[in-house]
């Protein structure tokens, strides 16, 4: 059973090496194209946590061959449609299955419901919804309009106009039109066009959707951030075996850890091959003063020592491009020599909790001045007579527990609540976290 909580005593070292977890964004979006495409793919690396269980559950439940091959290893006979053409599919808080797959049912046609926990059904899906409805799919809600829970049933798709999603409150909406699009595109005569409407954000996740598709046969061209054409006649192949790098969000923790405890430390899993954005998160700690090297599979920080009092360099910068990485950001920002803003943030409100909301509070318990708007975070830095032990919420979002963990490097003991919830991503975290620090 969870512990309630997780008492951090104060530490000040920071050192050691660490392997990292599968990353979340491209183990589920592999485990759908490894499920819709041609043939039996060997998935090496795949990331074990709450939200790939839930796609491997909801797999299985649609009757997907899934097989459990060896340690992080799944072996996946895919095709299209899928065996079983109706089903009631609970999907938990996970954005990266629930979004995707309401998109390739909605096309591949049979009677589905999806839903999931409360706070899923308070994360809006209407810009994918619309774009499904243009296309002729039958997609409809249970409750609030634009919100989960769904129903969707056999539509008539036509896909011989282009789509249009809006791009301005989740990447995942275009994610799932671009995964699930071959599922038209195989069977039609013309090729397939998706239009962005308005600006799209945290485009290094469409950059990793783009890359997983051309691996499994699919080649989409884009015309900037503005159309992306799906060729008429694609189709997904397997290609045999697929390696799952680390995952770079996680590692902006242990980045972190370097930055501030004085490392090093060293980060197997993700390096300068990287096809994740949230690798860039070396960038912003290396403009704070700490110091990166980056190798292909691999990255090493060596830092400041801020319980000695070092301090950081502070920052004003767009994170609109690494979101989930952006929160460790602002826990850094208490170490830093001057006020840190975060800026084009707005996505962070329809996250697995309002992001914005909850790190101005909780970062308030701990003594902190900070300020926030629509899509933007300011914290000011804090001396050692500011800090107040705090029991921290983290409101059933694995960031805000990986992320206050840097906390322990400030002069009082702090306490994370439910830390069990990291379990969504990284469920050993509380575990390597203390293998690497020291008092």
């Amino acid at each position: 059973m969870t512990s309630p909580s997780l008492h951090l005593t104060p530490v000040t070292l920071a050192t050691g090496r660490l392997n990292l977890p599968g990353s979340k964004s491209i183990s589920n979006r592999v485990l759908l194209l490894a499920a819709l495409a041609e043939g039996t793919s060997q998935l090496n690396g795949l990331l074990d946590s709450d939200d790939t269980r839930v796609m491997l559950a909801a797999l299985r439940q649609l009757g997907v061959e899934v097989k459990e091959t060896g340690l992080a290893q799944i072996e996946v006979q895919g095709g299209s449609p899928f065996p079983v053409g109706q089903a009631d599919l609970f999907l938990g808080n996970a954005g990266t299955a629930f979004r995707p797959l309401t998109a390739a049912l909605a096309l591949m046609g049979g009677q589905y419901r999806l839903s999931g926990v409360a706070r899923m059904h308070e994360r809006p899906i209407g810009d994918l919804v619309d774009a499904l409805l243009s296309l002729g799919a039958d997609v409809q809600y249970e409750g609030n309009v634009g919100y989960p829970p769904l129903r969707i049933g056999q539509g008539t798709i036509d896909g011989g106009k282009p789509v249009a999603v809006k791009g301005s409150v989740s990447s995942q909406f275009l994610t799932a039109l671009l995964l699930a699009a071959p599922l038209y595109a195989a069977q039609a005569s013309d090729d397939m066009h998706i239009d962005v409407e308005g600006e799209l954000i945290s485009k290094p996740y469409i950059l990793i959707t783009l890359n997983l598709m051309a691996q499994f046969g699919v080649q989409v061209q884009r015309q900037d951030w503005a159309r992306f054409t799906i060729p008429a006649g694609s189709r997904y192949r397997a290609p045999g075996r697929v390696e799952i790098e680390g995952d770079a969000s996680t590692a902006s923790y242990f980045m972190a850890l370097g930055a501030i405890g004085g490392g090093p430390i060293h980060i197997n899993g993700a390096g300068s091959q990287s096809i994740q954005g949230d690798m860039a998160f070396a960038d912003v700690i290396e403009a704070m003063g700490a110091t990166v090297v980056r190798h292909p599979q691999s990255i090493e920080v060596r830092g400041v020592h801020v319980a000695r009092g070092d301090k950081l360099k502070a920052f004003d910068r767009d994170f609109n491009l690494i979101p989930d990485a952006a929160m460790t950001a602002a826990m850094l920002a208490l170490y830093a020599d001057g006020p840190c803003t975060l800026r084009n943030i707005g996505s962070w409100r329809v996250k697995e909790t309002d992001r914005i909301h909850a790190m101005h509070t909780e970062l308030e318990k701990l003594g902190a001045s900070v300020e926030s708007g629509a899509d933007w975070i300011r914290v000011h830095p804090m001396e050692p007579t500011r800090w107040r032990s705090a029991s921290i919420e983290t409101y059933d979002d694995h960031r805000m527990a990986m992320c206050f963990a840097m906390a322990a490097f400030g002069p009082v003991p702090v306490t994370i609540l439910d830390p069990g919830c990291v379990s969504k991503t990284f469920p050993e975290f509380f575990s390597v976290f203390h293998d690497l620090v020291q008092a």
